[in-house]
């Protein structure tokens, strides 16, 4: 039986209710986890008693299928907001570099990367992420920062894109303990040289800076 997603009263106010929970379940996620926010908390967090929730959302299968689109969708649009042109002079993947490590601490990002934490032991989740995962590798990231991938589909620039992402989101997600600041900033320079060297730009061939 396919999941009952929304109420069977389609109102504005319904659709409203509906934004406010799911907001309210992206947000606990990135700041609590997501094993820490139960639904009772997401109603509460929402404004909401218990009852009134599970009209809109009766199990939380049905919640977590309509927080991974709403959670997309904001991903979304901050993608759209971010992908500006660079700067006269400014390279074009250190641009994008850039722009994508800003964007990993949003809490959009953040709440969907808890997720697929949470699904290596969740199967439901993890059946429930799958297509939020396969279009953002497809779609997202090629179509807003082609600048990491240049040229498209050659093997070469496709490494260079997923180096720069895959580093940058392991970088995001890790625990530093000491120095943060001065080895992150250190990490990041280090990353924008390994996409130059990998797309042959400029005179770049050492992975450390002088």
């Amino acid at each position: 039986m396919d999941a009952r997603t929304y109420p069977a009263k389609e109102t504005p106010k319904s659709r409203r209710t509906r934004a406010r929970i799911l907001d309210a379940a992206m947000r606990l996620f990135a700041e609590a986890g997501y094993h820490a926010s139960t639904n009772a908390m997401i109603a509460d967090a929402a404004n909401l008693t218990r009852g009134a929730m599970l009209y809109h959302f009766a199990s939380r299968e049905e919640l977590v299928e309509a927080a991974v689109a709403y959670i997309e969708v904001e991903r979304a649009r901050l993608f759209e907001q971010a992908a500006s042109p660079p700067a006269p002079g400014v390279d074009a993947s250190e641009h994008a570099i850039d722009a994508y490590w800003s964007l990993l601490h949003e809490i959009p990002f953040v709440a969907f990367a808890e997720l697929e934490a949470a699904a290596r032991t969740d199967k439901m989740l993890r059946a429930r992420l799958a297509g939020a995962q396969a279009a953002f590798d497809r779609l997202q990231v090629g179509d807003r920062f082609l600048a990491l991938a240049q040229a498209g589909a050659d093997p070469r620039f496709q490494t260079s894109r997923d180096l720069g992402r895959f580093l940058l989101e392991g970088l995001a997600r890790g625990a530093m303990t000491y120095e943060e600041l001065a080895r992150k900033e250190r990490l990041l320079t280090v990353v924008k040289r390994a996409v130059r060297v990998l797309n042959r730009k400029g005179d770049v061939q050492e992975l450390w800076p002088e």
